[in-house]
């Protein structure tokens, strides 16, 4: 257990649910050192109340409108390069981990671990400290010698998930169907998987693409 700090702690609270932020705010609301300063809804209105509030600890959603999480803590730390940022994420994959630790979040908490971890996240974090949820430090440490997906194999597993054949996608990039071939290929190798429909839903699971609701 983190021990309370005496001083309260200004939080700001991004997120795109409501029921998310009200679950979040409520918990945090009810500790007598923290202080739930503002809600955002997107990035760019968790940049601009960053901006306007200049709040202790900022808690942001990895998968926003508009202004993703990433793009959102690359611009508040461009403008407090020592701003102390807090992921709440559903997806315990390693990639978006990484990408969020390098844009500079200290903290990486998984939404089902909110009731049992937020609080103490919050305090660890303010008191400069970084934390990590034990599911994503393994997958980040199961996967950190592999090389990772380029950006155009993200970008043709992105079509994949969109039901594209390898014609379709090739056409599309206007490269031969033995490229896309060749490409996916890599991919298998480089998710240890021997469809499309697995690398869909590994890339998914690790964070490297987003499948649609519904």
């Amino acid at each position: 257990m983190v021990e309370p700090l005496t001083a309260q702690i200004r939080v700001l609270v991004a997120d795109d649910h409501p029921i998310v932020r009200e679950g979040v705010t409520g918990i945090l609301k009810r500790q007598p050192d923290i202080d739930v300063v503002g809600e955002a809804s997107d990035g760019h209105e968790a940049v601009a109340l960053f901006a306007s509030l200049a709040p202790d600890v900022t808690l942001i959603d990895i998968q926003m409108p508009g202004m993703d999480g990433i793009k959102a803590i690359d611009s508040i730390r461009a403008r407090a390069p020592k701003a102390a940022i807090i992921v709440l994420t559903t997806y315990p994959g390693d990639t978006l981990a990484v990408k969020a630790l390098r844009a500079g979040a200290s903290g990486y908490l998984l939404k089902n671990c909110i009731r049992r971890d937020l609080v103490d996240t919050v305090r660890a974090v303010h008191a400069g400290k970084r934390v990590i949820a034990s599911e994503v430090a393994q997958q980040i440490a199961l996967h950190a010698i592999e090389d990772p997906l380029s950006e155009r194999e993200v970008h043709i597993l992105r079509h994949v998930a969109e039901g594209r054949s390898n014609k379709e996608i090739a056409r599309r990039l206007s490269v031969s169907p033995d490229t896309i071939k060749a490409d996916l290929k890599n991919v298998f190798t480089k998710l240890d998987v021997d469809d499309r429909t697995a690398a869909v839903v590994v890339a998914a699971r690790r964070g490297y693409i987003t499948l649609e609701a519904g």
